[in-house]
């Protein structure tokens, strides 16, 4: 790597930082000078939590093979009826028996 393209990549991630920085102060300075937060907004802040959810999930339930995706669909469904607990322990049960006794 040349010196010319370790600067690109120093100022890249300064922008990046930079912009990071900038929403998240922009945000807080926003809601802050607000008298009260209008429903549109209050549902966009109350959509971010599942956003993150998904953006986690989704990439070990597509490239993380088809144990992963076989534990996880386990724990989607058993999530539906019982706690998170119960949700935990049969995704790793699924994802251990495959592991152990199938591959």
């Amino acid at each position: 790597m040349d010196s010319t393209e370790h600067m690109h990549l120093i100022l890249i991630i300064l922008a990046a930082a930079l912009a990071t920085f900038l929403t998240r102060i922009g945000g807080y300075v926003m809601i802050t000078q607000m008298k009260r937060i209008p429903p549109r907004m209050e549902a966009a802040l109350n959509a971010v939590p599942a956003a993150v959810l998904s953006t986690l999930v989704a990439p070990a339930f597509v490239y993380g093979g088809w144990d992963v995706a076989a534990s996880m669909l386990v724990a989607f469904v058993v999530g539906l009826r019982f706690s998170s607990l119960w949700m935990l322990w049969a995704g790793w049960l699924v994802v251990m028996t495959i592991r152990h006794v199938l591959i």
